[in-house]
């Protein structure tokens, strides 16, 4: 497996779409904390130590644990003590070199997976949880150690502090090693253990309305990522996790997250991990649009669209809201007629919105408009544009009496195809059946638009305006933009173009 880049290629991969791709969101991809319900004053004294102090401290807690692997000189308690004052010195890597070497991180890796202590285990999955995320270098240091096969057993446990611990440490080395994703799969079962994760938390949200352990949403949102991750990695074992598709719909439309923002964790992940997935295979189609609300799914990520268009400020849309958008379109590229119609009613523009030019109503298909053309977010701009086409069935003459002229020809010209003959004719084809004429370049109604308020050119000013758009149009023809004949240049031939003297005066 091809070496993969440094801790800065975790974060941005997180944020946006990891993911947004993409990303996904690093808002949890800290540090473990303690979970402690009461802080011991050797914790408290660890917390505060320093320099040389802390290093000296940190050197006694290594050796005293590793000695302890053979020895099994420590009380139960007096273990799980050092590991939890270690864990305190392990959040800030300097002066606490001993941790981060072959010798500490193997050290930590027994304790996490030999130990018969489930405790034991977990604090010292959480000390090796926060060194791997600081120092790249120690994740290949555990790789080496060849624990792939008690990894992926510990996933498999119901218990969701081993879930959330164990994935984020599977995740973290899909980062900067040479893990074997394909082994960890087809050997280990690691897709198994994901889906089977994940089909608990899906289980868990039809059973309970509400949530009251914050660490069922921990570990959901770290399944998902170390799901979006391996299936990005290792795109030819993706099928392994098509049957989490279904768990993954029903986690997302009958959870009730309590997030800051539409697309915080664990929302965010749950988008994200459909965008990797077979969303086409047969074998999920009744989960994805089942037969008593088949426009459940797209619904509910067209809410989620709503409510995000007034929560992220523009610079945060590229990586927030981006692979929602693309999710949308994914579903309804695969979607059956009904759910195509159902999904193009809420988002191509309606009369409502063509009572102004087009992208100017506070309605979600403005807002989609808008930013098809937003210069700091190419990437949603693209799909969106991309999103709009497809709702038009892929055909420009339907784009344009969509979303008019005016946002369709970008589109059209990036990817060379024909501007429809009809353009400059006022269309009455909108949706919804109205046959009130539209205007193809701005897409609002006629009727509606209101006239130009001030005086009427004089002819001095025609002739000028008509000199310029003949430069125009001769500069746009020389450098290929176009190939319509100058109308200025028609108006001549056709005698329709009346040269002035130049002591042409305008009457009253």
């Amino acid at each position: 497996m091809p070496q993969r880049s440094s801790r800065a290629r975790v974060e941005s991969i997180l944020r946006i779409f990891s993911s947004s791709r993409k990303r996904l969101s690093l808002s949890a991809e800290s540090p473990v904390q303690p979970q402690m319900a009461q802080v011991s004053p050797n914790i408290a004294a660890a917390a505060a130590l320093t320099g040389s102090a802390k290093l000296a401290a940190v050197t006694d807690l290594v050796e005293k644990l590793s000695q302890d692997l053979t020895s099994n000189d420590l009380s139960s308690q007096e273990r799980d003590s050092a590991l939890e004052e270690l864990k305190i010195y392990g959040r800030d890597p300097r002066n606490a070199d001993p941790i981060f070497t072959k010798e500490g991180i193997e050290m930590l890796t027994r304790h996490a997976f030999d130990s018969s202590s489930s405790t034991t285990s977990r604090n010292a999955l959480r000390v090796l949880c926060n060194t791997l995320f600081l120092k790249q270098e120690t994740r290949q240091m555990f790789v080496n150690l060849g624990y792939e096969a008690k990894l992926c057993e510990k996933l498999k446990s119901d218990n969701r502090d081993d879930e959330f611990l164990v994935s984020r440490v599977i995740f973290l080395t899909t980062y900067g090693t040479n893990t074997d994703l394909v082994e960890l799969i087809d050997k280990h079962h690691l897709a198994d253990a994901i889906n089977t994760n994940l089909e608990r938390h899906a289980k868990h949200r039809i059973e309970t309305s509400s949530v009251t352990n914050p660490m069922e949403d921990m570990a959901l949102a770290e399944t998902l990522k170390l799901l979006f991750n391996v299936t990005h990695y290792c795109k030819d074992r993706t099928s392994s996790f098509t049957p989490a598709i279904p768990h993954i719909v029903t986690i997302l439309c009958k959870g009730s997250f309590s997030t800051q923002k539409p697309l915080d964790p664990p929302n965010s992940s749950l988008v994200h991990a459909l965008l990797n997935l077979d969303i086409g295979s047969e074998d999920v189609q009744a989960a994805l649009y089942p037969k008593d609300s088949p426009n459940m799914l797209a619904n509910h990520l067209i809410d989620l669209l709503a409510r995000s268009t007034t929560a992220y400020a523009n610079e945060e849309l590229e990586s927030s809201i981006t692979p929602l958008v693309s999710a949308i379109r994914v579903i309804h590229e695969q979607a059956p007629a009904d759910v195509k119609n159902s999904i193009r009613e809420r988002l191509l523009p309606t009369e409502a919105d063509r009572t102004q030019v087009l992208g100017r109503t506070s309605s979600l298909p403005s807002w989609l408009l808008k930013n098809s053309t937003n210069p700091i977010a190419p990437q949603l701009r693209d799909i969106i544009s991309n999103l709009f086409f497809e709702m038009s069935d892929k055909d420009a003459s339907k784009f344009v009496e969509n979303v008019g002229y005016g946002f369709a020809s970008g589109f059209l010209f990036n990817r060379n195809l024909p501007v429809p003959p009809n353009i400059a004719e006022a269309s009455s084809t909108t949706r919804g059946g109205t046959d009130r004429p539209v205007n193809p370049v701005t897409g609002q109604f006629l009727d509606a638009e209101t006239q130009p308020v001030g005086p009427e050119m004089t002819e001095a000013e025609r002739e000028r305006e008509a000199e310029r758009l003949f430069v125009l149009f001769e500069r746009l023809r020389a450098n290929g933009v176009i190939s319509a004949e100058n109308p200025v240049r028609t108006a001549v031939q056709e005698g329709r173009f009346e040269e002035l003297p130049d002591d042409y005066e305008e009457s009253d």
